[in-house]
């Protein structure tokens, strides 16, 4: 009793296998998590130390490059990149792709633990180094707190509250605020009163930091007890801290704080982060979820917790959305679900014209069954549903019903030779169970590159894989089991059998004439055929080169962004001046709903591919957000012409947000070498071709401008005279101009940093740095600065040094035109040679990174797990045949499949890119699996029939399971020609399975012929 029996004469059985199927799935759907995109692993973290007073030089030799050093010990690192900036050192580390979230959390802690080594040999004066490594958190929910007449404070109050309450619910990760400034207590010290009473200001600095410190006072036996000893004198308030005498032990009057100073707590003058938010001053709370939830349950579980804490919100303040995943994610999916409903409609709806009502119906219901019964496992399996995994049931859909058909194929040829539905059934299912099977694998095996790939590409689309096995390996289950159990319950022998019970030819059909005459020449003149095919695939090689290549496309979500740069050392006030009135200029766009401006760094990571810039004070960004998708191309050309009409004095930079793991810019040159000053010529070398080429945009280079630094020419014999060191002038210096920091305050859990400066009418300017007066301990008093400065010199320094793999690298970025039809791969290949061609001096390197680095990188990926892949499938074909050359004529076709390919791509100026070159892959599991089918047919039918009447005769049989899986699966993948994600890979299947259909009706048996030696009308057995 083989298995379609089994099936048919155990109905109990068989019709709970379909419930627990369709109950099962159904409820699976529902309990399914739901996000954007799929789950992914930023493998990076950011080890930041702060080294004030430092140069960008000093930082880098004495505080990056041992980080660097002691990061690269580690065996799990692929690349380190740094950046040294004044009084600042941040080293991004990359770890290797294979390594995967549960893996990172060790790597993350023997990362800390060679930090904390690190930190006792770092120079006197460097910070904690500080390890983040949760830098790739996504916040899928970022909400902007605005509130025009409330103070800083009132919103900070404001979004502390909410931020208690909505960790709280059910699903969500953390909440994070944005753009907070840092507290502190001011001191503002008047140099005129301390010289009057003669008092040292690093007397009153010495006390501030004493007072408030935490020394142990010991313990003392009292009887039994041992208590311990706690004075006072701390100071209970920032008010109290007036009461702190300064005064020189000894003096007839007792002097207090608060007669030579005021004291305020507030924030820090020049803050290092700040958000604006349509036009006004904002703090941004981002919400991340918890792993494996359904974002848009959590979703509106806090829209109501916010609806329930409404009652709570301060008049006139406000609670705006920067970004929604939650409903992006519904609309994400709810459009997907349409595709998928879409093309299960267009796949039934071909079955009933072509197969008729009854099979229609049969295979329709068993298609249904299996992409159910692939929801609960995908459950069990906890994939969720996600870009990546819904268009993989789409690109599944006419597959899964290739099994079915040639299945029902089968038992509506026998009925029509005079079978019984269950002699039909056994003997179809007899046929092709291994040979479905091995097919089944082999299409599966096809897109194994994706689910062994290491790439951060791989991991991001290798869910698609998943699904596929599981859906693939489904269908194969239910062509054997329910698809005779439904034949039984759906076919009527009367109906389907031969006319007067006698069995009829089921090939009789004006289409199965055409077919056998045009199979009957193409054998006849193989010869030809083969040169034809060969001439096309030649044409089509050729033709590949022009097609357009491309990593990932844009996303069409309906926001784009603005990268904005003053001249490297802009105040950051300056910074957010300029970025408000970009800002100004956008909103009176009628397109652009809202503007969110984050100034000083990236925001934060909203969306997975959105990678935040790191920390420079001359930077901005702005997220704007229009009406729907349609009006973003207009409103970024409007951008960039309103850029550059009113915003000369910046670069800027419009771009798309990008759909998949994307490189900070399309374009890179990297130059590596160890002097500034030729890394510098060199990238302006490459800034001037890249220029020339009127393809691009965005031209720059990573170093930016050098930086002007004031250096105090310091006189040594006059300052020791005067008892004057060269840290007295640095510390006068800072007091007189940014504030100097003093000592810590302690209120509760915060420890708020003491900075003293003079007061507003003593504050000096760069203009009168001679104004300046330093305390002389030797003679008590404050002396001019000029006594122990002979001149003040302006100089020009490196700002930034960056540094990759623990090499000066200056890195030269361009982007195509946005708005273009150029990819990035084209203009590259006009720039290159010339680049190319610079003389590089000995020590000096040239790399290309990218969108080139990235595809090569996941292509490299793809294709280091290839040849294993296509050997088992070889190996494969070879078990199912115990032969060598079957398996030829089958493979032989699969390079045949470019010719489709190539001309989809150009006819419809398709990119092909890294989803493109996934689709080619399965298409050759597509081709191949149709190949063993059509090939096991002609191995059967030759037990009965002579060599070429078998070919034939197979070839014929065959017709219709292979055209009508070619069509649903084209078809079906119509709606993903919409979806920009999908689109170039639903090119490449479409078009490659088209003509992969002739391939496999034509060519399969012309070459079947032509190895085993077959000639036309051969009636002998070979």
């Amino acid at each position: 009793m083989n298995i379609a029996e089994y099936s048919i004469r155990h109905k109990v059985v068989s019709w709970l296998f379909t419930l627990i199927l369709l109950i099962g799935g159904v409820v699976s759907f529902t309990r399914l998590g739901q996000l954007e995109d799929p789950e992914f692993t930023l493998k990076i973290a950011m080890v930041v130390t702060n080294y004030a007073g430092a140069s960008p030089r000093q930082v880098e030799e004495e505080v990056t490059l041992p980080v660097e050093k002691a990061i690269q010990s580690l065996p799990y690192v692929k690349n380190v990149t740094s950046i040294s900036s004044n009084g600042l050192s941040q080293v991004q580390v990359e770890m290797k792709p294979e390594y995967r979230a549960a893996e990172l959390k060790q790597i993350w802690d023997e990362l800390r633990h060679k930090m904390t080594d690190l930190q006792d040999q770092l120079p006197p004066g460097a910070g904690t180094i500080q390890v983040i490594d949760d830098f790739g958190d996504v916040y899928g929910i970022l909400l902007a707190v605005t509130g025009g007449g409330y103070s800083y404070q009132d919103m900070k109050d404001y979004a502390d509250y909410l931020t208690r309450e909505l960790v709280l619910v059910d699903g969500v990760g953390k909440v994070t605020i944005g753009g907070q400034r840092q507290e502190q207590v001011l001191v503002e010290l008047s140099r005129s009163r301390l010289a009057s009473l003669g008092i040292s200001p690093d007397r009153i600095f010495g006390l501030l930091q004493t007072q408030n410190k935490v020394n142990p006072a010991g313990k003392v036996r009292v009887g039994d007890e041992y208590i311990r000893i706690y004075p006072t004198g701390e100071f209970p308030s920032v008010q109290s801290m007036g009461d702190l005498l300064i005064s020189e032990p000894g003096a007839s009057e007792l002097v207090y704080l608060r007669d030579v100073a005021t004291i305020e707590r507030g924030y820090a003058e020049v803050p290092y982060h700040l958000y604006r938010f349509n036009g006004g001053s904002a703090l941004t709370m981002g919400i991340s979820f918890a792993s494996g939830v359904n974002v848009v349950d959590v979703g509106a579980r806090v829209d109501r917790r916010l609806a329930e804490l409404e009652y709570q919100r301060p008049a006139g303040m406000q609670l705006a959305t920067v970004y929604n995943q939650p409903k992006e994610v519904d609309n994400s999916v709810s459009a997907f679900m349409l595709n998928l409903g879409e093309a299960v409609a267009i796949v039934i709806a071909v079955l009933l014209v072509f197969m008729g009502v009854r099979s229609g119906i049969l295979m329709g219901s068993v298609l249904l069954l299996t992409i159910l019964g692939t929801f609960i496992i995908m459950k069990v399996m906890a994939i969720d549903l996600q870009r990546i995994s819904l268009g993989a049931l789409i690109i599944a859909l006419g597959m899964l019903v290739d099994n079915a058909i040639v299945v029902t194929e089968g038992i509506l040829v026998g009925m029509k030779r005079g079978l019984s539905k269950l002699e039909a059934s056994k003997e179809i299912v007899r046929q092709t169970v291994w040979p479905l099977l091995g097919a089944t694998v082999i299409a599966i095996m096809a897109f194994a590159p994706i689910g062994l790939s290491e790439d951060a590409t791989g991991e991001y689309s290798n869910t698609l894989f998943w699904v596929l096995l599981i859906s693939l390996m489904l269908s194969w289950v239910t062509a054997i089991t329910l698809v005779p159990f439904f034949a039984d319950l759906f076919f009527n022998e009367k109906d389907v059998g031969g006319k007067n019970g006698e069995s009829e030819d089921p090939y009789s059909g004006k289409v199965f004439v055409i077919y056998r005459r045009l199979l009957d020449r193409a054998i006849h003149h193989r010869v030809i055929t083969l040169s034809f095919m060969s001439v096309l695939l030649v044409v089509a090689v050729v033709g590949f080169g022009f097609v357009k290549q491309a990593f990932f496309p844009p996303s069409n979500t309906p926001m784009f962004l603005v990268d904005y740069w003053l001249p490297q050392g802009s105040d950051i006030r300056a910074t957010q001046e300029a970025a408000a009135r970009l800002e100004h200029d956008l909103l009176e766009m009628d397109s652009v709903e809202q503007v969110t401006t984050t100034i000083g760094q990236g925001a934060q990571r909203f969306m997975l591919p959105y990678m935040p810039e790191k920390s420079y004070s001359s930077y901005a960004q702005l997220i704007v957000q229009v009406s729907d998708r349609e009006q973003i191309d207009p409103t970024l050309a409007a951008t960039r012409e309103l850029i550059r009409d009113r915003h000369l004095q910046a670069f800027a930079k419009v771009k798309r947000l990008m759909i998949g793991p994307s490189p900070a810019a399309s374009i890179e040159a990297r130059f590596s070498g160890p002097d500034p000053k030729e890394l510098r010529a060199l990238g302006v070398k490459a800034q001037a071709i890249m220029q020339a080429d009127s393809g691009l945009e965005s031209i720059r280079h990573d170093w930016r401008q050098q930086e002007k630094v004031i250096r105090p020419q310091f006189q040594e014999a006059q300052a020791r005279r005067a008892g004057i060191t060269r840290e007295d002038l640095d510390n006068t210096l800072a007091l007189n101009f940014s504030g100097r920091n003093v000592g810590l305050y302690r209120d509760g859990s915060k420890l708020l940093p003491i900075v003293a400066r003079p007061p507003d009418d003593e504050r000096l300017s760069a203009d009168n740095l001679n104004d300046v007066q330093v305390w002389s301990p030797a003679y008590s008093t404050y002396i001019p600065i000029s006594q122990v400065v002979s001149d003040f010199k302006t100089e020009w320094e490196n700002a930034l040094i960056m540094r990759r793999d623990r090499k000066r690298t200056l890195t030269v970025q361009a982007e195509p035109d946005v708005l273009g039809e150029e990819t990035a791969d084209q203009v590259l290949r006009r720039i290159r040679p010339a680049i190319e061609a610079l003389e590089l001096p000995p020590g000096y390197s040239l790399q290309w990174g990218g969108e080139y680095e990235a595809a090569k990188d996941a292509q490299a990926a793809v294709f280091g797990s290839l040849p294993m892949g296509y050997l088992f499938m070889f190996i494969i074909t070879i078990m199912l045949f115990d032969a060598v050359r079957s398996p030829l004529v089958i493979w032989a076709t699969v390079p045949l499949a470019i010719i489709g390919v190539t001309f989809g791509l150009l006819v419809l100026n398709s990119p092909f890119g890294f989803m493109a070159l996934l689709g080619f892959l399965s298409l050759s599991g597509m081709l191949v699996k149709n190949g063993i089918v059509l090939v096991e047919q002609i191995k059967l039918d030759r037990e009965r029939l002579a060599p070429f009447d078998a070919v034939v005769s197979a070839s014929i049989s065959r017709v219709r399971p292979v055209c009508m899986a070619a069509i649903t699966t084209i078809l079906g993948m119509v709606p993903l020609l919409f979806d920009a994600f999908f689109e170039s890979m639903a090119v490449v299947i479409m078009f490659g399975l088209g003509f992969a259909t002739v391939l496999t009706l034509i060519v399969v048996p012309v070459l079947y012929t032509l190895v085993y030696g077959i000639k036309p009308g051969e009636d002998q057995h070979v």
